[in-house]
């Protein structure tokens, strides 16, 4: 086992289209430059913080506020979490972690800033905070939800961050739906717009070996979408990717251990009865592959007119878009 777990991080402007460095503004760094220093979760700052603890379907979250003014109340910031906790809850059937710690760290400014997840010394988010959001603001994160989804996967290894990435961001919108948080025309209007991001470039080397943006986190969602759709298609929609998750997790496999692919990858087949994900990934790992995306849409009955999505119930896989982002038992 390695010593410190890789670290998974997002940032507002990555999804923007570009990756940004890892360095902070100079006020949030004398305001709580414990909190944000290095590389690595402040774990023993973070423990001499006062703590409130919330009670998430068995599990125990242990929020932390860094030093540091917020024109929000703790309460509402709690609130907040909780529900978050509750979308990803949704869509595992429990809490990926019987407990966690979680550090709330105002910066200047409005919004979710930046997100980090570990687990080298117990699982572990870091989320950074404008001072001035609004409740408005969290209403509209998607970030916790994504960084909460990291922990429901083994540390897989960085060459692989493409999986822990691209499920944390074909995830997220899901469990958000099955929470109500969100509306299928929202989520499918998104992978219309975004998706084709992941699709390999000129020189792509497969997913194992391509760490651009792009195939990290869209090139990683795609696959999740392949497969779920896959899973869908061959048990007569019975079943999809997110019992194949929820049987990595009932066996064992959040982030606070340490996995190969090909054993998570088996665990979650073994869970649904197939081989969709294993053989996916044969296909994919090594190798540029480039998916028929329009031909996905028309067959799940999704198309664009003008700026809004619509629905097309007649197509052959639109059962199986609709049970995506149903509530499942």
């Amino acid at each position: 086992m390695r010593i410190i777990k890789v670290a998974h991080r997002i940032w507002l402007l990555v999804f923007a289209g570009a990756l940004v460095a890892s360095t902070w503004p100079v006020a949030a760094q004398s305001n709580a430059s414990e909190f944000l220093r290095g590389q690595g979760m402040p774990y023993n700052a973070f423990d001499k913080l006062p703590k409130t603890d919330i009670a998430v379907n068995g599990a125990t979250l242990h929020i932390g506020f860094a030093p540091g003014e917020l024109s929000l109340p703790q309460a509402t910031v709690l609130a907040w979490i909780a529900h978050s906790a509750k979308a990803v809850t949704t869509y595992y059937g429990k809490f990926p972690v019987s407990s966690a710690r979680i550090l709330i760290v105002p910066v200047d400014g409005k919004g979710m800033r930046g997100g980090t997840t570990w687990a080298y010394r117990g699982a572990a988010i870091r989320i950074v905070l404008g001072r001035d959001s609004t409740e408005d603001d969290l209403k509209r994160d998607w970030m916790l939800v994504h960084e909460m989804v990291h922990l429901a996967l083994p540390d897989v290894g960085e060459q692989h961050s493409w999986l822990s990435e691209g499920l944390a961001t074909y995830v997220e919108p899901i469990a958000r739906a099955q929470a109500g948080d969100l509306n299928a025309a929202t989520i499918w209007g998104a992978m219309l717009r975004d998706m084709h991001k992941g699709l390999p470039q000129a020189g792509d080397q497969g997913l194992d070996n391509t760490h651009t943006w792009g195939r990290t986190y869209w090139g990683g969602a795609m696959f999740c979408l392949l497969a779920d759709i896959e899973i869908r298609k061959q048990s007569g929609n019975r079943l999809g990717l997110q019992d194949a998750m929820r049987g990595v997790l009932a066996a064992g496999g959040n982030h606070e251990s340490d996995w190969s692919i090909q054993r998570v990858l088996a665990t979650a087949d073994k869970a649904v009865g197939l081989n969709v994900l294993s053989e996916l990934y044969a296909k994919m790992s090594t190798q540029p592959i480039t998916p028929d995306l329009d031909g996905l849409w028309r067959d799940l009955g999704i198309k664009l007119v003008g700026d809004q999505v619509s629905f097309d119930d007649s197509q052959p896989l639109a059962q199986a878009r609709k049970a995506l982002t149903e509530l499942h038992p």
